[in-house]
C-alpha cells in the first residue's frame, strides 16, 4: 500500500477527508464521499484521515476543524475547505481544479 506522501505526490488527484470518529458532520461526509467516488471513478482517489489517530498529518496541514477536505495533485494543494460539501459541488470542484473532462 502506498504511503500518504506517495499518494499526495501522485499524478492521480487525491481528495483527503480529515475527520474524527466523534464528529457528526464527518459522519455525514461518508455517503457523500462514496457517491463522489462512484461518479468520478479512477479520476480521483479519496482517503479518510482520522485526526485523532494521525495528529502529525493534522498538524502538518494545520487542520483546525473537521471535516476538512484537501485536494492534492503531484504534491500541490489545489483546493481546501472545511465543513460538509455536497457531492455535486465536490465533483464540480475536483473537475475544475484538476482539468478533468
Amino acid at each position: 500500500m502506498a504511503t500518504f506522501n506517495e499518494l499526495i505526490h501522485d499524478k492521480t488527484p487525491l481528495l483527503v477527508d480529515f475527520s474524527a470518529e466523534w464528529c457528526g458532520p464527518c459522519k455525514m461526509m461518508a455517503p457523500i464521499l462514496e457517491e463522489t467516488a462512484k461518479s468520478m471513478g479512477d479520476a480521483v482517489r479519496i482517503i479518510k484521515v482520522d485526526v485523532d489517530k494521525n495528529p502529525q498529518a493534522a498538524a502538518a496541514y494545520q487542520i483546525q476543524g473537521v471535516p476538512t477536505l484537501i485536494l492534492f495533485k503531484e504534491g500541490r494543494i489545489l483546493w481546501r475547505q472545511s465543513g460538509v460539501v455536497p457531492s455535486h459541488e465536490l465533483i464540480k470542484t475536483i473537475q475544475s481544479k484538476t482539468n478533468y473532462n
